[in-house]
């Protein structure tokens, strides 16, 4: 589950700044999930590109002895490319996302971003934390997602190399910004270690109570190429979250057992996914929140395996760690080629799929969720590691 440790209590918060010293010796240290340190020095950052109001956007890139290299950027502490190999050695980037900063700042649906500081959704765009109501933007439909209008993934971060193939980003949210109360300082590390994970450390802290779900927003298509409904996946979830039709959760925790949300054993995104079932036309295919099976002792030094991705063709294979208790599955439903992305390839439908770890959407407002209320004094961590590998059967 999340990890609420005592945060300093110098000034009731800490400055982005000081959260990226403090996250610097914490994100050196590997958890059972990724064993192997990187020994590979990032490069120096680079130019990618200048803001209308003409700060400048810098890209970092990450290498491991293996390999394999990871791209970010400053703007939505974007993840802009993620090259693995497949079985015959050959790198692709396997992330959905632009060439260039103008790309990101036009049309794009969350292509690698952090997003937050709610991620995914709030009933109405409102909540009460202690009888206080707060109004945020309501930006999809009736209801607020992903941070508002300018959430987390529209904002200029800090972004600081950190050792051997790392750099963290940190970024201060005002008090009030898009409603949400209190002022909050956020870090997000991204670490590539030598045994081919990605480990992604989020820690936040505030000054005042305010409801906090952070996550990764990659668009993953393991083929480099195509749609994704060939890809083989498995959840380490038997219950999932049940939606409205504005996509709310109900409050139930329904089996996924005899329904097309049943991942324990491993299928084919594509195979159910067009299955006479409510849910699915709430989503127009998957876009579902899972409950993940998760220990007692589950915390950020002891990430469960949430889920395992595999492409037949070329043989990657993707497993997802987390401390979070939930997954979300998007199936890319409302691409519709309308975005034109790298090398001008155009991203039609169900050409990536999200496989964002979280707590649950609209928590705030379902006393019976976990919660998601980071409070003075207490600082919010979570872990999720991106672990890539190759299958060597042929298919």
């Amino acid at each position: 589950m999340r990890d609420y440790s005592d945060a300093p209590a110098a000034g009731g918060h800490l400055s982005a700044l000081m959260l990226v010293t403090a996250l610097a010796v914490a994100a050196c240290s590997p958890g059972d999930d990724a064993d192997g340190e990187a020994t590979v020095s990032s490069s120096a950052p680079e130019s990618f590109g200048t803001l209308p109001d003409g700060r400048d956007v810098r890209l970092f890139t990450l290498t491991n002895a293996n390999g394999l290299r990871v791209r970010a950027i400053e703007y939505g502490a974007i993840l802009q490319s993620i090259e693995v190999p497949d079985r015959h050695g050959e790198l692709a980037d396997i992330a959905l996302g632009y060439d260039t900063l103008d790309g990101y700042l036009g049309d794009s649906p969350y292509f690698g971003a952090v997003v937050g500081r709610y991620a995914n959704r709030i009933a109405g765009g409102r909540f009460s934390i202690d009888g206080a109501v707060s109004t945020l933007a309501t930006n999809n439909d009736t209801n607020h997602l992903h941070g508002g209008d300018r959430g987390f993934d529209k904002v200029l971060w800090h972004g600081e190399a950190l050792g051997s193939n790392e750099v963290v980003f940190a970024y201060r949210s005002p008090d009030g910004e898009e409603g949400y109360p209190g002022a909050l300082d956020v870090t997000v590390t991204y670490r590539l270690t030598d045994d081919d994970a990605l480990v992604i450390d989020y820690q936040a802290v505030a000054d005042a109570p305010t409801p906090v779900n952070l996550t990764q927003h990659t668009y993953f298509n393991l083929a480099a190429r195509g749609d994704i409904l060939d890809h083989e996946l498995r959840i380490n979830a038997d219950r999932y979250t049940p939606v409205d039709a504005t996509l709310i959760p109900t409050g139930e925790l329904s089996a996924v057992a005899d329904t097309p949300f049943d991942f324990t054993t491993s299928a084919a995104i594509g195979a159910r996914i067009d299955a006479d079932h409510v849910q699915l036309r709430h989503g127009g295919g998957y876009d579902h929140n899972f409950v993940l099976n998760i220990a007692a002792d589950t915390g950020i030094d002891a990430p469960i395996h949430a889920a395992r991705v595999v492409e037949p063709n070329s043989g990657r294979v993707l497993d997802v760690y987390t401390s979070e208790p939930g997954i979300q599955l998007y199936s890319g439903n409302f691409l519709d080629g309308s975005q034109v992305g790298k090398g001008g390839r155009r991203y039609t439908h169900r050409s990536g799929f999200c496989l964002e770890t979280q707590h649950f959407p609209d928590s705030p407002n379902q006393p019976s969720f976990p919660t998601t209320i980071v409070r003075p004094g207490l600082a919010y961590r979570t872990r999720t590691t991106l672990r890539f590998s190759v299958s060597t059967a042929e298919q």
